[in-house]
């Protein structure tokens, strides 16, 4: 498989949503135990999503220790030195940004926002309250439940969301191939000796166009059980936050004391139309655009250029951008070069469009 390919299909691995293929799955569980020297697992138990599975593990009685290194540490480790010795340092750099780098960030974040999320919504239903006072403890409760969890979460393998260390060695490490089975089939997973706790897939995935978590009227990641992770543009925000969007006003924007909220809340709005509402004031005009600027308060300006695209839609009308820029900006131009990287002066673009 080349590399173009390889990287396209675990891509859409790392982003497949529904029900998990669990023969297929379970089959690769057992796989990748053998190929590690191990008895396969007694038992192979499900969950419907990682904060589940937290659950799940927690609970077991006699899982065994955790085999995570001998199933996926180790043959990764031997795998890529076999690689790296095979092609030589920069051949193996080359080979990596032509397969796993541009899967490496997106599946990291996600998997840290995932994490993030179990161990918040797992803190927050077993820390409780106090039996006597109802308050007393509460915080080294969160602060002991949270340690738990993220011991419980160490020893967890990423299934579909190792896709960009999967598309590194796709086709050339027999040893991972049971871990490949996996991650194709389903979502994390705990190989225990006695037991394997594995996860189904979630059932949606909302992201925009940088690979971030995205989503402004529901869940941007949700799983089968009711997980959730909401997001806009990649920031985490509260489900309650995004169902007040739909009915902004400028005036609940500029009530709101959250400097981050509020940015999301413009976003949400559209810049253009909260300047269009919220009386603007016009700074500057150039050949390049508009320059406006509306001034919050206890958060920096909002400045914006107005620039009309000089090639005509076809309709014969001609769309008008609106560009965010920095509130140090004082002219059109400045603001306009700035989105390109250059300085003012050295903007001189040859057909403006």
């Amino acid at each position: 498989m080349n590399h173009t390919t390889a990287q396209d299909k675990w891509r859409a691995v790392a982003a497949a949503t529904g029900p998990a293929d669990r023969a297929a799955a379970e089959a690769g569980v057992r796989l990748a135990y053998r190929t590690a020297g191990l008895a396969e697992p007694a038992r192979v138990l499900w969950a419907d999503s990682p904060l589940a599975a937290v659950a799940l593990v927690r609970g077991l009685t006699d899982p065994g220790r955790s085999v995570r290194d001998e199933v996926r540490t180790r043959p990764w480790a031997e795998e890529r030195r076999r690689l790296h010795d095979t092609l030589g340092p920069a051949g193996w750099a080359a080979h990596w940004q032509a397969t796993g780098a541009g899967l490496w960030d997106l599946t990291r974040a996600l998997a840290e926002r995932i994490r993030a999320g179990v161990t918040e919504s797992a803190t927050a239903e077993g820390a409780g309250a106090d039996p006597k006072t109802g308050v007393s403890g509460r915080e080294a409760r969160e602060a002991r439940e949270a340690t738990a969890v993220r011991l419980v979460l160490l020893d967890a393998v990423l299934g579909q969301h190792d896709a960009a260390w999967l598309a590194a060695f796709d086709g050339r490490g027999e040893r991972l191939a049971g871990l490949a089975a996996v991650a194709e089939h389903a979502g994390w997973w705990w190989p225990y000796e006695n037991v394997a706790v594995v996860c189904e897939r979630p059932v949606e995935l909302h992201r925009d166009e940088a690979g971030r978590l995205d989503r402004g009227d529901g869940p941007a990641l949700a799983y089968a059980d009711g997980f959730a992770l909401h997001a806009w543009r990649g920031m985490p925000v509260a489900a309650g936050f995004l169902a007040g969007l739909a009915g902004l006003t400028p005036e609940r924007i500029r009530a709101e004391e959250n400097a981050e909220l509020r940015r999301v809340m413009l976003e949400y709005y559209g810049y253009d139309r909260y300047l269009a509402v919220s009386g603007a004031r016009h700074e500057h005009r150039d050949e390049t655009g508009v320059l406006w600027r509306v001034e919050l308060a206890d958060d920096e300006d909002v400045v914006m250029v107005e620039v009309v695209n000089s090639t005509p839609e076809p309709d014969g009308s001609h769309r008008t951008y609106w560009l965010r820029v920095p509130p140090s900006t004082r002219t059109a131009r400045e603001g306009v070069a700035w989105t390109f990287g250059l300085a003012a002066e050295a903007y001189e673009p040859l057909v403006q469009t």
